[in-house]
């Protein structure tokens, strides 16, 4: 009887003992027992890769390798064949020779080359300015050339440097015209040379042209705005002389606001010590304050625009010239120079 209740005692311990808690470490994995009812329904995956027969992308096979197309018209022999020379063996020690190349030239026993200084007749009239060498043919043909006093309708005839030549009764020069625009900034004179080193608006025009150009008019070194450059002398003393009326439009920045009773004296005309002067139009600035005013006028005096304000009792901080003689400062740039066009060359020998 003891045998037996200690038998009974050492089963329900073995069982208190397969009943303990099971602990799980970190890489546990569960298994299933395929065996087991629970998992008798499912299937256990496969991890085997089946592969698709019919897969059309699928490796060819090394008995089904690539074909090439035959291409019928394909001629392996065509184009240039290469000359082999089985007896040829390549230097690589080769080096070409170096030739120092003499680029001194012994002048001394050479005779200086004649400088050829005659132009043809119709680019020398081209040169003046006048017309192009096409119409200048036809001005030759037409008799309105004459050489040294004598009509020339020759149109080969080339000019020799002490000839005169006239067109229409005028004794023309072969020099180009050029006619160059400038922006002048602020602390420029306007000369051709100062003697006391002081920045010209020569400067600023020194890489625009060889020929020997002069500024037509004045700016005082503060103004700033358009000037005229050009080696036309002709019409430099049109564009100056007050009798042809040329205009002038400033843009002017008073210390103070214009008052309107000064702007009426303006209008009508003022007594200044060098004679009375009245302007061609004055105006205040839209959007602006009253201080600026713009002023149109015709005159080439000395500082005139400047005079005028100071008579009144006003101080001019900035003055800038914004149209000369139908010139504008359209996409130029302060201290920037242009050319004028062939139709504003045109515009301004058409001036009266």
């Amino acid at each position: 009887m003891e045998n037996r209740n200690y038998s009974n005692r050492e089963n329900s311990n073995t069982q208190r003992n397969n009943y303990k808690k099971k602990t799980y470490s970190t890489n546990f994995k569960k298994e299933y027992n395929s065996n087991s009812a629970e998992n008798s329904d499912k299937k256990p995956k496969s991890n085997t890769f089946k592969k698709n027969t019919n897969n059309r992308f699928s490796e060819k096979s090394e008995t089904n390798s690539y074909k090439k197309t035959y291409n019928p018209n394909f001629k392996e022999d065509s184009g240039r064949k290469k000359t082999y020379n089985p007896n040829f063996k390549k230097n690589n020690d080769y080096k070409k020779p170096f030739v120092k190349k003499n680029y001194t030239h012994n002048t001394k026993n050479e005779a200086p080359k004649p400088i050829n200084t005659e132009i043809r007749l119709n680019k020398f009239i081209a040169d003046a300015g006048i017309c192009s060498r096409r119409n200048a043919d036809i001005y030759i043909s037409s008799g309105n050339v004459e050489v040294n006093g004598e009509v020339m309708t020759t149109l080969g005839y080339r000019v020799k440097p002490t000839d005169v030549v006239k067109f229409d009764g005028k004794v023309i020069t072969s020099e180009k015209k050029e006619y160059i625009l400038l922006n002048k900034p602020k602390g420029f004179i306007t000369t051709t040379n100062d003697e006391k080193g002081r920045k010209t608006v020569m400067d600023l025009v020194a890489n625009a042209t060889t020929a020997r150009i002069l500024p037509v008019g004045r700016l005082d070194r503060p103004t700033t705005g358009l000037l005229l450059l050009t080696n036309d002398g002709e019409l430099a003393k049109k564009l100056t002389h007050p009798t042809h009326g040329v205009r002038k439009i400033y843009h002017v920045v008073l210390d103070r606001k214009l008052d309107y009773k000064d702007f009426i004296k303006i209008e009508e005309g003022i007594e200044l010590e060098d004679g009375f002067i009245q302007v061609d139009e004055i105006s205040y600035v839209n959007d602006k304050p009253k201080n600026e005013v713009g002023i149109k006028i015709h005159s080439g005096r000395n500082r005139i625009v400047r005079r005028i304000f100071e008579h009144l009792g006003y101080n001019v901080e900035k003055l800038d010239r914004v149209v000369f003689a139908g010139l504008t400062k359209k996409d130029l740039p302060r201290g920037h120079w242009r050319r004028l066009t062939q139709q504003e060359i045109i515009n301004l020998k058409n001036i009266k």
